[in-house]
This record gives structure tokens, C-alpha cells and sequence, in this order.
């Protein structure tokens, strides 16, 4: 009995030393992102907010994509169904791309991410 958790202690605490520097290492490169933007999240907000009228910010995230260095807001404009995703360049404050989403669109793409964070 005393073995079984000993084992499940064990397993723990090497799950928690695993956790730990994958946790670090998001930090540190959220960080690194950020030192590379020219353009702050607020300016970029501004930016996003002025093509979805009445629009709330639902989410927004630096990030890489297709090797540009972007502001991603998704942001909701109700009563309309799913967010507008707006993209800023984080150099440059220009936007980038604006894309409808509906909601089974957004639940794929935050199945994705969730996958991609593991």
C-alpha cells in the first residue's frame, strides 16, 4: 500500500519537473515576441476595434504567423453569431487580414491551439 503511493507521489512530482521549464520556455518566448514589437497591444486594440463597430475584444495574443510577428484580436460584435478575427502587424500597425469566423470555426481553431500548447 505504502509503494502505490510512493509511486503516485513520484509520478507527480515528475510530472510537475516536466511542466515547469515547457511553462518557462512559453514565458520566454512571449517575451521575446513582445521585444520584437514595435507596435504596443493597445495601439494595435485601437486599430482592430475601428473595423468592427461596437465590437468587445474577445481575446488577443502575440504571436507568429506565416512568419510575420502579429496583434490577433477576436473580437464580438453582437447579436452577430462567431467574432471578427483581426490581424495587426506588430512592426508596422497595419492590419494585416480580417476574417469572419462563425462559431464552430472558432471552437476548431481553439481545439487547435489547446493541442498546439501541449
Amino acid at each position: 500500500m505504502k509503494m502505490t503511493h510512493m509511486t503516485q507521489v513520484l509520478a507527480a512530482v515528475v510530472s510537475i519537473g516536466f511542466a515547469i521549464p515547457n511553462a518557462l520556455a512559453a514565458a520566454d518566448s512571449q517575451a521575446a515576441l513582445m521585444a520584437e514589437a514595435k507596435v504596443s497591444e493597445s495601439q494595435a486594440r485601437t486599430t482592430a476595434l475601428a473595423k468592427v463597430p461596437l465590437g468587445v475584444v474577445k481575446s488577443s495574443e502575440l504571436e507568429k504567423e506565416h512568419g510575420r510577428l502579429v496583434w490577433s484580436f477576436d473580437i464580438a460584435a453582437p447579436p452577430a453569431k462567431g467574432v471578427t478575427e483581426i490581424l495587426i502587424d506588430a512592426k508596422t500597425g497595419k492590419i494585416i487580414s480580417v476574417k469572419k469566423e462563425s462559431p464552430a470555426e472558432e471552437a476548431k481553431e481553439a481545439k487547435a491551439d489547446a493541442a498546439a500548447a501541449r
